[in-house]
């Protein structure tokens, strides 16, 4: 039997147990009201697609029977886990390394740039993420879904990930950049999962919503890759090589540029492909614009390479269309310093 000695159960926990004769004390880690009572918690995957699930919610009281102090023994553990979870160790190391990279590596992106510094730079990027994000996955009918939402951003490894898959299950996407310091899409995140938490998978054709990008992987996979398992090694490489483009390429895509904020009355198109060192300059200055795109995905042995095809003449990306200004390139250079001045507050 378990006695309560002090009146604190969130922050410092004391028992007797009267069978030994000792006393029992622990702490509980202190958590704010507001996450106490948030109503929407990502679940881990399961065989149901429903992944975004409310837990029940728990009104502590101060126990006074050896039943009540049971029931808040549990609700102080559940919440404490949940507190866990939505801070986990690599968004920590993540918003540890953002204030780091921009400080050492964050020049304005608007600015010149050393050409050869920025290819070397993205195409070792790009090797150390070899094989995957490069090619189109062969046997595989193309559904080509146009109802895929990702808000993610361009530099984080967990994001680069879904991407990579996104390559290999040949779909296009919205892609909704959300850049330290977004001025729009983080708070969208917040209003439709209840946290903010990258990368974060919208599916309108099916009505899922969910975070965490290795259940987001083995969704698209399941849902669009004909039921397959995702391409080995994807998952377990992140943690190992997932990293080397966030740090080879000094934190860009990461962080909103300070003139930023013009938003087009509609999305840009871009072709690319995951792993080309040159489409990823692309994506990195689109991210730091907080600018919402389609992206195509053309991979080796993609269904839209004729698309792309069609549109530039040749099937070199990454090729730029915006539809707002009928402005069409594929020269990554013009398109970065294209995208600088149109979408700076001061044009």
């Amino acid at each position: 039997m378990l006695s309560l000695a002090s009146p604190h159960p969130l922050h410092r926990l004391e028992f007797f147990h009267h069978q030994s004769n000792k006393k029992i004390s622990f702490r509980c880690a202190k958590i704010s009201h507001n996450k106490l009572d948030s109503p929407c918690w990502s679940s881990r995957f399961s065989g149901s697609w429903n992944l975004l699930s409310s837990r029940r919610r728990f009104h502590a009281q101060s126990p006074r029977t050896e039943g009540d102090l049971t029931e808040s023994i549990q609700v102080s553990e559940e919440r404490i886990i949940s507190s866990t979870k939505a801070e986990s160790p690599a968004n920590s190391f993540l918003s540890v390394l953002c204030p780091l990279l921009k400080l050492f590596g964050g020049r304005d992106p608007s600015q010149e740039r050393n050409e050869y510094l920025e290819v070397a730079t993205s195409s070792l990027s790009s090797l150390a993420r070899f094989p995957w994000g490069s090619k189109a996955l062969s046997g595989i009918s193309r559904t080509n879904p146009l109802h895929l939402q990702l808000y993610e951003f361009e530099a984080c490894p967990f994001c680069r990930r879904v991407r990579e898959a996104m390559t290999e299950l040949d779909l296009s996407v919205e892609v909704y950049p959300c850049p330290k310091g977004s001025l729009r899409h983080r708070e969208i995140v917040r209003k439709i999962g209840g946290k903010e938490l990258f990368p974060f998978l919208v599916d309108l054709n099916t009505g899922i919503s969910m975070y965490e990008s290795g259940d987001i992987v083995k969704y698209l996979f399941q849902q669009y890759g004909q039921g397959t398992n995702p391409t080995f090694g994807l998952l377990e490489s992140t943690l190992f090589t997932g990293w080397v483009p966030t740090l080879l390429r000094a934190g860009r895509g990461m962080t909103l540029w300070h003139r930023a904020g013009l938003e087009p009355s509609k999305k840009l198109k871009l072709f690319s492909y995951e792993n080309n060192a040159y489409a990823r300059l692309v994506r990195e200055a689109l991210c730091e614009l907080e600018m919402p795109y389609i992206l195509h995905n053309v991979g080796e042995g993609s269904s839209n390479s004729e698309l792309l095809l069609k549109a530039s003449g040749s099937k070199e990306v990454p090729y730029l269309i915006d539809p707002n200004t009928g402005f069409r390139l594929g020269d990554y250079k013009k398109i970065l310093s294209y995208l600088f001045q149109t979408y700076s507050t001061s044009s």
